[in-house]
Order: structure tokens, then C-alpha cells, then sequence
């Protein structure tokens, strides 16, 4: 049983400007006392093709920490669209919020995100240089894709006192994430209300082109 649980994660100001901060807020229960800190990254997924364009936007350190219920809204720089490949600006790529303890990755929340112009026209007729400023993005914030891993959260009980660093795969631990374990129910709320109307579904805007991100690639990306 894990030591830390996830109880909610709302995704807040969504919609929002491509160039606008992420924002989360995240509860939090801690089952046994901490001595070291949890460490929380959110990572913003460049290419479905090539890790290299992955950009870490934040990592912050919060503890020790006690038993108890917590609360905290964790906020990030947007991508810094100069290290995107022009191709990949617009359509559906992936957001990953992690959380660490001493090294060792214990839950993955891998959400879709829609990157789309806030103008129909600009919909219809793209220009050749994305606009950035007009490019508007879109958590999928109901359909999170949420792995657990075990990990040693008290590595000095451990009879040799060795730390291992390798994590499992969530394959072999949880089969095909939520669904199949209770524990990895997680409760998310979209505080900005409804996808704005003519932002196509991640379904829709992977259909045709092959410029864009598939959708069996970027599942791929939030379960490995």
C-alpha cells in the first residue's frame, strides 16, 4: 500500500492561452510520516516520436511530511515553443504530473492536451508560421491516465539498507492502469467549465495528416 495517495486534481484555469502558466491544484493524504521530501515534476511532451523535445516546465520539493491530508496548487511555465518543432505545435500531445520519493517515481497522471487557434478562420485557414499567441490549449482534465508504481518509501528497514533506483514497469504492476486497481481512482474536475466549441476532440484532430501525433504513440508515452 502506498504511503502517499492522490485524493483530487483539479485543472485550473482550463482553457487557456498556449502561452499562459499551467496551474493545478492537488490533495494529497500521507499515510505514514516522511522524513525526506516528495519531489513533484510536470513534464510537457514535445514529440510523440522523440523524448529529446520533452521539457521539464517545474520540479518542486515539499516536505518533510507528516501524516495528514494536504493541499497545494502547483503552478508551471508554459513550453517554451522554440525548442517544438513547428509541426508539432498544434494538435494533441501529452502533460505528465509525477510525484518522487528519494529518487523513485510513485504515481504518473498522464493527460491529453489540445493545442488548437482560438479563431475559426485561423482553424480553417492556418498560415505557414504558427501564431502563437492565438494558439489556444485544452486539458482533457476528465480523462487522466493514472499509473502507480511501488516503490520502498522506508529504505533504511531494508535488511542490506540498499536503495534500489529501478521502478517496474506499470505493465507488470497495474495491467491497463485505473481500471483494474480501485486505489488508482483518482477524482478530477475542469474548474473552467466546457471545451469552447470548434476545439475537435483528440480523436477527431489525429484523423487525418501525418504530421500529427498519433494517439497510439502518445498512449504509448503516458504509460511508459
Amino acid at each position: 500500500m502506498s504511503a502517499v495517495n492522490i485524493t483530487n486534481v483539479a485543472v485550473l484555469d482550463n482553457p487557456a492561452a498556449f502561452l499562459n502558466p499551467f496551474q493545478f491544484e492537488i490533495s494529497y493524504e500521507c499515510l505514514v510520516p516522511l522524513t525526506d521530501d516528495l519531489e513533484w515534476k510536470l513534464i510537457y511532451v514535445g514529440s510523440a516520436e522523440d523524448e529529446k523535445y520533452d521539457q521539464l516546465l517545474e520540479s518542486v520539493l515539499v516536505g518533510p511530511v507528516n501524516v495528514g491530508n494536504y493541499r497545494f496548487v502547483f503552478q508551471a511555465d508554459p513550453p517554451d515553443p522554440t525548442k517544438i518543432r513547428e509541426e508539432d505545435i498544434l494538435g494533441v500531445t501529452v502533460l505528465l504530473l509525477t510525484c518522487s520519493y528519494i529518487g523513485q517515481e510513485f504515481i504518473r497522471v498522464g493527460y491529453y492536451v489540445n493545442n488548437d487557434y482560438d479563431d475559426e478562420q485561423l482553424r480553417e485557414e492556418p498560415p505557414t508560421k504558427v501564431l502563437i499567441d492565438r494558439v489556444q490549449r485544452n486539458i482533457l482534465a476528465d480523462k487522466p491516465r493514472v499509473t502507480k508504481f511501488p516503490i520502498n518509501f522506508h529504505p533504511e528497514s531494508n535488511e542490506n539498507g540498499v536503495q534500489s533506483a529501478v521502478n517496474p514497469s506499470p505493465e507488470a504492476i497495474n495491467g491497463d492502469e485505473e481500471e483494474n486497481d480501485p486505489e488508482l481512482e483518482i477524482k478530477v474536475k475542469i474548474d473552467a467549465g466546457a471545451q469552447p466549441a470548434g476545439h475537435p476532440s483528440p480523436e477527431a484532430n489525429n484523423a487525418d495528416g501525418p504530421e500529427n501525433h498519433s494517439a497510439l504513440d502518445i498512449k504509448k508515452k503516458i504509460e511508459v
